[in-house]
């Protein structure tokens, strides 16, 4: 995985484990790996991996079980929460790339249409 410098790397690192979750190459309930394998994975500091399962674990997407690992929640609705929240950090950042250029609400919502009546 290649690192953007503008955000932390632990934040890109519990994005694309999101991502992987939303895409199902994490099945709910399934084993991560444990943090020094993490940090190999990713080649980020082992106390950086450790943050991420601590994030993960206090956004309720993780467990950890003492001496055995940390696995992904059973939970059926957290795919569609996590969906949620990318297409929520999505419109965010467009609405705020498309009010620098100047457009109006309705301008954009007419635009969105055209886009998706071109590109069905």
């Amino acid at each position: 995985m290649e690192f953007k410098t503008n955000i932390p790397i632990y934040l890109q690192v519990i994005q694309d484990i999101k991502n992987k979750i939303i895409k199902e190459e994490l099945p709910l309930g399934s084993k991560l790996p444990s943090s020094r394998e993490l940090a190999v994975l990713y080649n980020i500091n082992p106390n950086t991996a450790a943050r991420i399962y601590n994030e993960l674990e206090a956004a309720g997407i993780s467990y950890t079980r003492r001496g055995i690992g940390t696995f992904i929640k059973e939970d059926s609705t957290l795919i569609d929460t996590l969906k949620k929240e990318l297409l929520e950090n999505v419109i965010v950042e467009f609405t705020e790339q498309v009010a620098i250029l100047g457009y109006s609400k309705e301008e954009i919502i007419n635009l969105l249409d055209t886009f998706y009546k071109e590109h069905p």
